[in-house]
């Protein structure tokens, strides 16, 4: 796994990429990076919800007892998380 350090690394380097590749597609530059930035954006997103749902099927398959209070706990923070939003 990367330290925090690399992974700071890695992502400014795919920012730099990612932004360059937009900028050759013909976007202007002071879009570029926004739209870079949205895209690992949403690739980190979808990257966490996969390793979410990995541990937790995993949990379901070989820790039924915690299983259930994991799944408690994601869903508690799912709920938790949409009250704050419409705060």
């Amino acid at each position: 796994m990367l330290s925090g350090q690399s992974s700071d690394v890695v992502r400014q380097q795919a920012l730099t990429l990612l932004t360059a590749s937009f900028i050759a597609q013909g976007h202007p530059e002071q879009y570029a990076k926004h739209m870079a930035t949205a895209a690992i954006f949403q690739t980190d997103l979808e990257l966490r919800n996969a390793q979410l749902s990995r541990l937790l099927n995993w949990l379901n398959q070989e820790h039924k007892d915690v299983y259930q209070q994991a799944s408690a706990l994601v869903e508690s923070t799912r709920e938790e998380f949409e009250r704050r939003v419409q705060e």
